[in-house]
C-alpha cells in the first residue's frame, strides 16, 4: 500500500498580536530591554491576560495528500493559505498538531524564497539543487532546461539580487519545476509574471501535474484550479470548511462572497477624475432582474461620474461564471478614434447589450472597471460587484435535460448536403 505523501493531523498556528522585532536598536537599548523583560512579563502575569492579544492563523485543519495528487488550497485573503504552506514548507513551527511529509519537497512561495542575493543565477541553481538532496550530475542533466526557461541566459552569470521581480521568479520557477522534488508547493507567485509567462507556467504546471508528482497549489485563478487539481480544499477563517471535488470547492469559494445582488452602488470619491457609481443587471425593458432568460440576454448598466475627463480613458464590462472564467469582456471605445473623444464633466450611464442565445445556464458575476491603456493605469476596479442566474428553457440541450459543455452557447450555423450531389442547393440547419 502506498504512503501518504503528506498528512496534516489537528494542525494549528497561533500569533501574538503586538510583537514586532526593532532590527534598529542600538546594543545599550538592547542591554536596557533585556534587563527590564523580567519585570515586563510579571507585570503582565499580575495584570492576566483574556487572550484577546492571540490570533489562531490556523485552527484544527487535517489533510491528507496521495502521491501524484494535485491539491488546490483556496479561500479569501486572509484564510491561512500561506500560513499553511509556511509550515509544509517548514519555515515556520506549528503550535498545535502535526506534519508528515515524505520525499523531497521545494517550495516557491514567494519573490527569493530559497535564493541567496549574493550568487548569481548559475549558483542558485546548483545550491537550489543541492538544498532538494540532488546530485551534480542529475543538476547538470537539467541545467540547460533550467535556463532557457527562465530566459536569463544573459544574466546567468550576475547575482540574482540584480534581477527585476519577474527574472526572479521565471528562474525560482524553473528550478521547482525542472529539478523534479517528490513534492512541489507552489503559492499564488505566478502573478508576478506577464501573461506570456504566466501561461507558460500553467502548461509546465500541467505537465508536473501528469508527471505523477504531489502537488499543492494555492491560487485565486480559478480557471487554473479546475484546469489543473484533481481535488481542492477551501479554508475560511484560518478553517478548513471544505475538501472535495474541484468544482465543488470552487462553488464554495465563489459563494462566499456571493453578498451582491443585481444591483450595486458606490460612494463618490472626490480624489478620482472619473468613477463608477453604479452597476446594474437589465431586462431588454430596462427592469433589474436577478434572473434573466438566456434566450433574450440582458444589459450591464453602468453608472458612472465624469470629474475631469481623461482623453484615452474607456469603461469595461466582463462575465465571470461561476468556474471564475471570465466568459464575456467589452469596452465603451470601438476603435481608436474613440479614445481621443472627450466627454463634458457630469454623470453617465452606458448600456452594454449582451446579446440572447450566449450565456448557458448557471450563475455569473458582472464587473466594471475605468482603464487607460496608455499610461497603463487603473481608475476604477469593481470586480464581482453583483451576480445574476441565467436560466435556458428553449434550446435542446435544456429540453433533454443535458448541461452545456461549453463555457457559452453561441449559435453557430450548419450547412448539410448530399455528398454525391455537390451542385445542389445546401440545407441550412440553424440551431
Amino acid at each position: 500500500m502506498t504512503a501518504t505523501a503528506i498528512r496534516v493531523q489537528d494542525l494549528g498556528k497561533q500569533y501574538k498580536l503586538g510583537l514586532r522585532a526593532d532590527a534598529k536598536r542600538s546594543f545599550g537599548e538592547a542591554v536596557i530591554q533585556a534587563l527590564g523583560a523580567p519585570l515586563r512579563r510579571l507585570r503582565k502575569l499580575s495584570e492576566g491576560s483574556d487572550g484577546s492579544d492571540l490570533f489562531w492563523a490556523l485552527r484544527n485543519i487535517s489533510l491528507e495528500v496521495q502521491p501524484g495528487e494535485v491539491v488546490g488550497i483556496i479561500g479569501p485573503n486572509g484564510a491561512g493559505k500561506s500560513t499553511l504552506l509556511k509550515i509544509l514548507s517548514r519555515i515556520t513551527v506549528p503550535t498545535t498538531g502535526r506534519v508528515e511529509l515524505r520525499g523531497s519537497v521545494r517550495s516557491l512561495l514567494e519573490i527569493g524564497t530559497g535564493f541567496h542575493p549574493e550568487l548569481t543565477g548559475r549558483e542558485n541553481i546548483y545550491l537550489n539543487g543541492a538544498i532538494l538532496g540532488m546530485k551534480k550530475a542529475e543538476i547538470d542533466a537539467h541545467f540547460d532546461q533550467i535556463v532557457a526557461f527562465a530566459e536569463i541566459d544573459r544574466f546567468l552569470d550576475t547575482p540574482v539580487k540584480r534581477y527585476s521581480s519577474g527574472m526572479y521568479i521565471r528562474l525560482a520557477f524553473a528550478v521547482a519545476a525542472h529539478l523534479q522534488p517528490d513534492i512541489l508547493i507552489v503559492d499564488e507567485v505566478l502573478a508576478v509574471g506577464d501573461a506570456a509567462f504566466q501561461k507558460k507556467c500553467l502548461g509546465t504546471m500541467h505537465d508536473v501535474a501528469t508527471s505523477g508528482r504531489t502537488v499543492l497549489f494555492v491560487s485565486h485563478n480559478m480557471a487554473a484550479i479546475s484546469q489543473l487539481c484533481s481535488r481542492a480544499a477551501v479554508l475560511l477563517g484560518g478553517r478548513a470548511i471544505y475538501d472535495g471535488t474541484t468544482d465543488e470547492a470552487i462553488k464554495q469559494y465563489l459563494a462566499l462572497g456571493e453578498t451582491a445582488g443585481a444591483r450595486a452602488t458606490f460612494e463618490p470619491d472626490e480624489h478620482k477624475p472619473m468613477q463608477i457609481t453604479s452597476v446594474a443587471i437589465e431586462t431588454a425593458t430596462r427592469q433589474v432582474a436577478g434572473s434573466i432568460d438566456s434566450a433574450e440576454g440582458c444589459v450591464i448598466a453602468v453608472g458612472y461620474r465624469v470629474d475631469q475627463w481623461v482623453p484615452g480613458a474607456y469603461v469595461t464590462v466582463s462575465i465571470t461564471n461561476q468556474a471564475g472564467v471570465e466568459v464575456l469582456w467589452s469596452c465603451d471605445v470601438k476603435n481608436m478614434e474613440g479614445l481621443r473623444e472627450t466627454r463634458p464633466p457630469g454623470d453617465y450611464v452606458a448600456r452594454a447589450r449582451v446579446p440572447g442565445r450566449i450565456l448557458v445556464p448557471g450563475a455569473y458575476y458582472a464587473s466594471s472597471g475605468i482603464y487607460h491603456p496608455g499610461q497603463d493605469r487603473v481608475y476604477e476596479n469593481r470586480r464581482r460587484c453583483v451576480c445574476f442566474e441565467a436560466v435556458d428553457h428553449h434550446s435542446l440541450l435544456a429540453q433533454l435535460g443535458i448541461r452545456y459543455p461549453s463555457a457559452v452557447a453561441l449559435p453557430m450555423a450548419w450547412e448539410t448536403q448530399p455528398i454525391a450531389d455537390a451542385a445542389a442547393e445546401p440545407v441550412l440547419v440553424r440551431d
